[in-house]
């Protein structure tokens, strides 16, 4: 059986022993049938008019039997084997990259919905529900996803593609009535090396329904291959805009796990500022507790005689100062933790709370000064870190993109071969013949006589490059600065806080000394209320600094490169 009648059979779901038959209405109203014998075993099938139509028209149905969401799958399978495979082990985990239509990996983090969130959050639930939830984040994962989208599209233009078109009409007129079909199937491809196939077999057929009824079906076979023999030749030329989309995905990649580490970081230090200013809110109401009760000893003393009234007005005032404090606090910490709630991507009118005990775990962990020598930590940073790894890469992109734009400059040279094979008069369509074939092989050349275009192209080309050298120099200055200033800031927030445990625990003393004076009448009201201020502004400062070395940490081993994401959205600290 002929390649057409099996093709178009399995177009149409036929096995080969099916017989086809089509009928035509005449202007007498008789039907006649078009039918011919196989070569084997004789079976009447129909002279194979609408073979090609029938094989394209059924690739067609197939194509638009796929729904939406079919097409959407493949994609998503697309896409993620892309950024598995480029996905390097020493990036992070390879987990919470997925976009939010996306089935998660089991890995991934599982948060409640938005409208769903109440009650108090720990520090790891909070992150959890950032890295599900956080919009920052979401359009993050996007781009990573847009990026081996595109890629995808840059390796399709080296792999097979294939077009198809069919169509047919019925015309009548005066003299004739007929009806003709069409259909072309066609196949190109983009070499490596910048040769370019391509190939496509047309059939028409023509049937007159009135007066002497004839049929006229044949089919044409054409292929040209065109090889670039100066400009455009070459796989690094060629392939360049396919190499580039490779290594976009790549710096994608590595920007995505950068991001991600700052967003820990990010998360951490709100979630710790907002306790911070909670805690505010307790001091303050223990500071106001404390002043009505020194108001209130000092009103005794003051109306037996033994206090001048004044001071007693003293410690009502500074009783007054203390409740508006208090407050300024209370409204303060609302309005940090409403922007905390939009950061973690849930609603502001969410009933939600912090966990206080988060700030109790930081306050019991041994905080030392650390001592690193400082070498290390830059060449520690120069090797893990991201964004310097991509600021790299692009001068080499820079430099493969100057070899192009160096290449447009040269004359463009062809080689270009054809065939065109058509079939003879008749019912035979699908019997091509070759020795009957044009066959022609020449050359196309242009002279580029006019370079304008391509010399400024050349021209920014070199600019760029100096460019991306100025901006990875920059890059790597800033890194190493960085990495100076970060260390610069942990060293001086442990400091910081064994300078503030300190003054926490003499203020105390100060206060319940100056209590003893008092009561022995040794010391006036306004040493206790000093010494109550003093109390207040250590126990502030003392929490401020025990956060701001926890952030200072997070930052540092950041900015080191070594921090590392896990699954779950918290964090490990590598060794610089």
């Amino acid at each position: 059986m002929p390649a057409g009648d099996i093709l178009f059979r399995a177009g149409l779901g036929l096995d080969e022993t099916a017989e086809l038959t089509y009928n035509l209405p005449t202007m007498n109203r008789k039907r006649e049938t078009s039918v011919c014998r196989s070569r084997r075993g004789g079976i009447p099938i129909v002279s194979k008019p609408w073979m090609w139509i029938g094989f394209c028209a059924s690739l067609g149905l197939l194509a638009a039997g796929c729904s939406t969401e079919q097409y959407k799958a493949q994609a998503d399978r697309e896409v993620y084997r892309i950024i598995e495979d480029k996905w390097q082990d020493d990036f992070g985990s390879k987990a919470n990259y997925r976009i939010s239509d996306v089935e998660p990996d089991r890995i991934d983090v599982q948060a409640v919905a938005p409208s769903e969130v109440s009650g108090r959050l720990t520090l790891a639930e909070a992150v959890a529900l950032a890295t599900a939830h956080n919009r920052s984040y979401q359009s993050q994962k996007e781009s990573l996803y847009l990026s081996a989208l595109d890629l995808s599209l840059s390796r399709h233009e080296f792999a097979p593609q294939f077009s198809g078109l069919f169509g047919g009409d019925y015309t009548r007129s005066a003299a004739d009535e007929s009806v003709s079909a069409n259909g072309q199937l066609g196949f190109n491809q983009l070499l490596a090396d910048g040769a370019r196939v391509s190939t496509q077999i047309a059939t028409d057929w023509l049937r007159f329904l009135t007066g002497d009824p004839r049929t006229s079906l044949g089919s044409v076979l054409s292929a040209t291959v065109s090889q670039p023999l100066l400009r455009g030749a070459g796989r690094k030329i060629v392939q360049e805009n396919l190499t580039q989309a490779e290594r976009n995905t790549l710096y994608q990649i590595r920007s995505f796990n950068r991001y991600r580490k700052e967003f820990v970081v990010q998360i951490v230090s709100q979630y710790f500022n907002v306790l911070e200013t909670l805690d505010r809110v307790k001091n303050e109401k223990s500071n106001y507790d404390r002043l009505v009760l020194a108001h209130n000893q000092t009103k005794m003393l003051a109306e037996s005689g033994r206090r001048p009234p004044l001071e007693a007005d003293q410690a009502e005032q500074d009783k007054l100062s203390a409740w508006d404090s208090y407050i300024a606090a209370q409204e303060s910490y609302k309005q940090q933790l409403d922007s905390f709630k939009i950061t973690l991507g849930i609603p502001t009118e969410a009933a939600i709370e912090l966990d206080p005990n988060e700030l109790d775990r930081l306050g019991g962990t041994e905080i030392n000064e650390p001592e690193y020598e400082e070498q290390l930590l830059i060449d520690s940073a120069l090797t893990h870190r991201l964004d310097l790894m991509n600021a790299r890469d692009q001068v080499e992109d820079a430099e493969r993109r100057l070899a192009v734009a160096a290449d447009n400059l040269g004359m463009e040279l062809n080689l270009i071969g054809s065939a065109n094979v058509s079939s003879p008069d008749g019912q035979r369509p699908a019997r091509l013949q070759f020795q009957q074939g044009t066959y022609s092989i020449g050359l196309e050349g242009d002279l580029n006589l006019d370079r304008k275009a391509e010399r400024n192209a050349y021209r920014e080309a070199l600019i760029t490059l100096t460019q991306r050298r100025r901006s990875y120099t920059e890059e790597k200055d800033q890194v190493i600065f960085d990495v100076r200033q970060t260390y610069r800031d942990l060293r001086e927030a442990a400091a910081r806080y064994e300078i503030q445990q300190m003054s926490l625990r003499l203020a105390q003393q100060r206060v319940d000394s100056t209590a003893m004076l008092l009561q022995a009448g040794r010391a006036i009201t306004r040493d206790l209320l000093e010494s109550q201020r003093s109390l207040l502004q250590a126990q502030n400062s003392r929490t401020s600094a025990l956060v701001r070395y926890t952030i200072a940490n997070l930052e540092f081993y950041r900015d080191l490169g070594v921090l590392q994401v896990r699954p779950d959205g918290l964090w490990e600290q590598g060794t610089p």
